[in-house]
């Protein structure tokens, strides 16, 4: 069960492993791009390729999906980036089912944890098979596997490494549970973090505060849905940024400081933030050599103001 391409990889993996991928439980259909022609998800796509049977309900609560389900006979349901299941679904198979999360928990329970990793400025995350509970990311864990958080990584590297990483760590959990070999750990509660689903609000980057901050939340939304500012009244996506060498000049917080042709922006504590990667509204990605070049942007212009 899972819909994003962040199940792909996983799901690939399983369908060529020892075990038997009898169906695939993905979301319906979208409309997507200019000509609003229904799109599959990634993982439909994917179970379409390797022949396998993909459901699509509306609901995950339809009587017709709880009778198709139990149906299949299925040992065991994986669930890797996909809706929140109702007990009712959850317990059908007799081994239950697993979920993959990408986080080390009980750190990080929530629908965005390789998000919020990267904007907390965390150095290692992980990966977590763990049996389903009532309530969400708190069922005993099977088996975890240690990532680290390289300097350079962005949601969009981070993601695509761990998604790789997914399906051999499943495929093992698998194992252990069909060879009886399996020992559940129960999660301590007291270590617990949140991970909540991203909100339009946070996207909007404030320069009051430090360049770390900055950057890692430019690191945890890039490239989609992307950090973003205000520069002559139009939002200005910023997809790459790193902390600067401290100057000994101070232009203001939200101040652009051109240095060589590269834009840096000033941030709290006389810490500047220098911007790689941009995306101007309505315009494609460009580099912030090339932004500088085309839009002529000049020192002490400022962003973040409306």
């Amino acid at each position: 069960m899972g819909t994003p391409e962040f199940a792909v990889a996983p799901l690939e993996f399983l369908h060529n492993s020892s075990h038997s991928v009898v169906a695939v439980v993905t979301g319906p259909d979208k409309p997507s791009g200019r000509g609003r022609a229904h799109k599959a998800t990634p993982v439909r796509e994917t179970a379409l390729r390797l022949g396998i049977t993909a459901l699509t309900p509306e609901s995950l609560k339809d009587s017709a999906l709880v009778t198709a389900l139990r149906e299949l006979e299925a040992d065991i349901f994986v669930v890797v980036a996909f809706r929140i299941l109702p007990e009712e679904v959850f317990t059908i198979p007799p081994h239950g089912s697993v979920n993959l999360h990408a986080s080390l928990l009980p750190k990080y329970r929530g629908a965005a944890p390789i998000n919020w990793a990267l904007i907390e400025g965390e150095k290692e995350t992980g990966l977590s098979v763990f049996q389903l509970k009532r309530k969400v990311d708190t069922g005993d864990v099977l088996l975890q596997e240690r990532v680290e958080i390289n300097s350079a990584d962005t949601f969009t590297t981070l993601s695509e490494r761990m998604s790789r990483l997914a399906g051999p760590l499943l495929a093992k959990s698998l194992d252990l549970i069909e060879s009886g070999g399996a020992i559940p750990q129960r999660q301590d509660s007291s270590l617990a973090s949140k991970a909540p689903k991203l909100t339009p609000e946070l996207f909007r980057i404030d320069w009051t505060k430090d360049a770390n901050s900055v950057v890692n939340l430019i690191r945890g939304l890039a490239n989609i849905p992307g950090a973003y500012t205000m520069f002559r009244g139009k939002r200005l996506k910023i997809l790459g940024a790193g902390v600067a060498e401290k100057f000994n000049t101070n232009v203001g917080s939200g101040n652009i400081d051109i240095r060589d042709g590269i834009p840096f922006v000033e941030a709290s504590g006389a810490t500047f933030v220098e911007l790689k990667r941009v995306q101007p509204e309505g315009k494609a990605q460009m580099s912030a050599l090339d932004f500088v070049n085309g839009y002529r942007v000049e020192s002490r212009e400022k962003v973040g103001a409306q």
